[in-house]
């Protein structure tokens, strides 16, 4: 029998699906969190073979603990993973140091970590990126504004998510991010008008893809997160053939093997010097599922099983899960503090046909999610788009 460690199988909340899939298709399901074992709900502890409690995940000398006292009980480890870009470096680690020959090791973090290690391989699948520096001191900014202009992006180079990424649009702006710069590493980039598309795969050990899908945001997540804004985004019934090429193009480029992934990629929408309107640009890649419930909004607007092909995936390199009817599936996350025109209730109501999920986001998500979202599915893009007027309007 296989041992798979799984860090953080608690959190997010639907995460335990795929360990309870990893344990139908056979194998030891290991978890290593922080939440007491008492405390974990009854699905997470019937998806887990052992729970190996740490007093805190961020503590590298007890997560390793507990894969050493796993591997002394279950013997050799063949798979650590967690699937959440917070621990992505922690899995990592922890694969090195314990001789796991799949996944990533220390040594390719800085390509997958990295926004500006990012952009060689990106050049390598042949799809443009912004252009950048190394934030390192206020001259070598200004040069590069010279060079592209203003607005520019500044962002932590080994970041997750949009958070503490800004928009500077003048000299006051520069002059103030360097006064409170964090000791991170940031780089800088040309603004790029566009929308994020994505491309969401579960990729097999010769890099081929078991199943694809797509998400499109409409609206700035770093907006959406430094200025408190609701939050929007929802999977395509069809994945554009463009952003599936240059998402093929960036597994091969990366080496991806045996993963589930989220690339995003810039769609235009004007030209600029990237290129035209409607040109799609890389923007970074994610070695793990898009976040929060998205897997199973993955699942509603597929008509499939995502956490059961990724662990058919691990389990036998290939899967006999199939799709179904292909729909939208919609997401809006609601602020708090916002006078929407129609009531949580009233919106239930109207889109009972449509809403598969109401409910609130947990606070470590809440940043770039909103507050209470609600997940739901449409066959048209027409019907979303009203739904998307109704929910956010005020």
């Amino acid at each position: 029998m296989k041992n798979f460690i799984f860090v953080s199988p608690n959190f997010p909340t639907n995460y335990y699906r795929f360990c309870r899939e990893l344990m139908r298709n056979g194998f030891n399901v290991l978890g290593i969190g922080d939440c007491p074992y008492e405390a974990l709900a009854p699905e997470v502890k019937d998806s887990l073979t052992e729970y190996y409690k740490v007093s805190t995940l961020e503590n590298y000398d007890e997560v390793y603990r507990g894969a050493a006292y796993f591997a002394f009980r279950y013997g050799r480890i063949d798979f650590i993973e967690s699937n959440n870009e917070y621990w992505l470096e922690r899995d990592a680690a922890l694969r090195t140091d314990f001789n796991v020959p799949s996944g990533f090791h220390v040594s390719d973090m800085p390509r997958v970590k990295r926004k500006s290690r990012m952009k060689e391989y990106y050049k390598k699948a042949g799809v443009a990126t912004a252009a950048y520096c190394i934030a390192e001191d206020i001259e070598t900014c200004r040069k590069f504004i010279a060079e592209y202009g203003y607005p520019v992006i500044v962002k932590p180079d080994n970041g997750v998510g949009a958070n503490d990424t800004f928009k500077l649009s003048s000299d006051a702006d520069l002059d103030e991010f360097f006064a409170a710069k964090p000791p991170a590493e940031y780089i800088m980039e040309e603004f790029v008008e566009a929308e994020v598309n994505s491309y969401d795969a579960i990729i097999d050990s010769r890099g081929e893809p078991l199943f694809e899908t797509g998400n499109v945001t409409p609206f700035s997540i770093m907006d959406i997160v430094n200025n408190g804004d609701n939050s929007i985004y929802y999977i395509v019934n069809e994945l554009a053939p463009d952003v599936k090429d240059a998402g093929r193009r960036t597994v091969k480029a990366f080496g991806v093997k045996s993963r589930f992934v989220h690339f995003e990629f810039f769609r235009l929408t004007k030209d600029q010097r990237l290129g035209k309107k409607g040109d799609v640009v890389a923007l970074e890649v994610n070695m793990r599922p898009c976040g929060g419930f998205t897997p199973d909004m993955m699942n509603y607007a597929n008509g499939t099983d995502v956490y059961k092909i990724w662990a058919d995936m691990i389990a036998y390199d290939s899967t006999l899960v199939t799709c179904g009817e292909r729909n939208f599936c919609a997401y809006a996350g609601r602020r708090d503090g916002k006078a929407f025109y129609y009531s949580d209730e009233q919106i239930v109501r109207k889109y009972a046909a449509n809403i598969k999920v109401v409910d609130r986001i947990p606070y470590a998500l809440s940043a770039a999610m909103g507050n209470t979202f609600f997940i739901a599915v449409f066959p048209t893009e027409e019907g979303m788009e009203e739904f998307y007027r109704d929910v956010l309007m005020t």
